[in-house]
């Protein structure tokens, strides 16, 4: 199983978000022992180094670039996924594009926690929880 791992699910494990983290944690672990094939696009990791960054020095934030490649293949950002997502009917020019890399790597599923947000998504949404139900 292929999956694309929105930014939310990455910063419920690194921010310890307490009512997330256990569900999100388990993703994580399942794509590091490859249980399933986790991808995250290019796009979240400016966008983690962003949210973060009052709490992060130059090392950490390498640490994380580490783990991150660790775990996850990195879908880089193309040309057809900026103009596939603005032709997508999505409210949030971000989550068009996370889509448009889902489809384009051919994920079974984007896990993310806001799955109406991506309703419109040709690749389906489904939730850390959820996913353990397709496993």
């Amino acid at each position: 199983m292929r999956v694309l791992v929105d930014t939310n699910v990455i910063l419920d494990v690194l921010c310890n978000r307490k009512e997330f983290v256990a569900d999100s944690l388990r993703v994580f672990r399942c794509c590091e022992l490859r249980q399933i094939t986790g991808w995250i696009s290019a796009l979240s990791v400016p966008n983690i180094v962003y949210i973060m960054r009052r709490e992060l020095d130059p090392e950490r934030i390498r640490e994380i670039l580490r783990t991150l490649t660790m775990v996850f293949s990195v879908a880089e950002l193309c040309q057809s996924d900026l103009l596939k997502a603005a032709e997508l009917p999505f409210g949030d020019y971000e989550d068009a594009i996370q889509s448009a890399c889902a489809a384009r790597i051919h994920a079974d599923w984007i896990v993310t926690r806001n799955g109406k947000d991506f309703a419109h998504s040709p690749v389906p949404a489904i939730s850390p929880a959820e996913l353990f139900g397709q496993l």
